[in-house]
């Protein structure tokens, strides 16, 4: 009897570990598929070893290649047999989030947020989704909750910083840039950040560096460039603007705005026959016009003494946007230095006040004495 039971128990041991071997075995074919990224063979061969390894793994590879329906089906399967387990409810979330399904994705953060472990990922797609809600405050709660976790946390310091980017409020946002920067002090989307805290404040020369050191990390971007050069400008630095301008001028799609930085430049460094050409050169680059161009324009061609033609691009200028009036009181001033006729001065001054009736009223009465005036000559000039 005893003899019996021992073959028994030795065939059993036999047959489980055979089986487990078998299960090791179609668990390792299954992940080396996936490894390979053969995923649709992988989901084959996860189905049929099955459990909750196997199950999170079809779900991931459905994610992979792009299935977005049958993976949410899938992660929401395994959260039925195991409401728990917390990295599939994470890695839903994130997909429900990129789906744009964010009402469920906000469900599935919020669960996770409230559990004791704070993982601080949680916290920053709890962000994440708020901000897809457009409800900034919660979005930041959020954030910072992730960096109270983890100091280091980069995404919630980056996404923080970029907020107070856009709000422009430098010293809160280089709070979160500074403290990135301590940790991941080569990361070039916080130093970038942290050239446009300065830069959206004006301070042009602080964020000359930070610009630099992004070309140094080989970001030799458009935006880069075409920032930098502007920086170099307003810290009177015009050949460095000048550098700068042409670099940008090598992007294609930046045509327009090289020539119209390095027209600005040279106008500045009172050489107007070059601010000229590539002002000129900026206008022919562009699909379509803009008024500041034919400003600059009549702008140069006033100082060169070409009355009538500075006339002409303000009017330009002033077709372009009829909203600015101020275009066309220089086509006023113009005019009295071009016509001799008084009548016909007198027409562009109350053609301003009638189109304009409330101007500012420093100018208003500006251009008012000056008709009064031209009425003046008219009338001495007739008796």
């Amino acid at each position: 009897m005893i003899r019996k039971t021992k073959y028994i128990y030795i065939t059993f041991l036999i047959l489980f570990f055979s089986k487990a071997d078998a299960q090791t075995s179609a668990l390792a074919v299954a992940d080396s598929l996936y490894a390979l990224g053969n995923y649709t063979s992988s989901i084959n061969a996860y189905a049929k070893v099955g459990g909750k390894k196997s199950n999170l793994q079809i779900a991931r590879a459905y994610n992979t290649i792009g299935n977005y329906d049958k993976a949410i089906a899938q992660y929401r399967a395994v959260l039925d047999n195991n409401p728990e387990f917390d990295l599939a409810r994470f890695e839903l979330g994130k997909l429900l989030l990129k789906t744009k399904n964010n009402g469920p994705a906000l469900e599935m953060f919020q669960f996770l947020t409230s559990s004791k472990q704070g993982n601080p990922e949680y916290f920053y797609y709890l962000g994440r989704t708020y901000e897809s809600f457009k409800e900034k405050d919660k979005a930041n709660k959020a954030f910072k909750t992730a960096v109270e976790k983890d100091s280091t946390h980069l995404r919630s310091l980056y996404s923080l910083g970029k907020y107070y980017v856009g709000q422009e409020i430098k010293d809160s946002a280089l709070v979160y840039i500074d403290k990135g920067l301590r940790f991941y002090e080569n990361d070039v989307a916080m130093i970038n950040l942290k050239a446009l805290a300065f830069f959206n404040n004006g301070q042009f020369k602080q964020a000359i560096p930070h610009f630099e050191r992004l070309l140094e990390l080989g970001e030799e971007k458009p935006f880069v460039y075409e920032k930098l050069a502007f920086c170099y400008f307003r810290n009177w630095e015009p050949e460095k603007a000048l550098e700068a301008y042409r670099k940008l001028s090598g992007f294609p799609d930046k045509l327009a705005a090289a020539y119209r930085g390095l027209g600005e430049v040279y106008f500045d460094e009172k050489e107007l026959d070059s601010a000229q050409y590539y002002i000129e050169k900026s206008i022919e680059e562009r699909m379509a016009t803009f008024p500041q161009e034919y400003a600059d324009l009549g702008r140069i061609a006033r100082l060169k003494g070409q009355t009538k033609k500075s006339m002409d691009y303000y009017v330009k200028a002033w077709e372009e946007n009829k909203e600015n009036y101020y275009n066309y009181y220089q086509v006023c001033i113009l005019a009295d230095e071009y016509y001799k006729d008084p009548e016909t001065r007198l027409n562009y001054h109350e053609k301003l006040l009638e189109m304009y009736p409330d101007i500012v009223p420093w100018l208003k009465e500006r251009v008012k004495n000056r008709i009064t005036e031209i009425k003046e000559e008219i009338h001495f000039a007739s008796n």
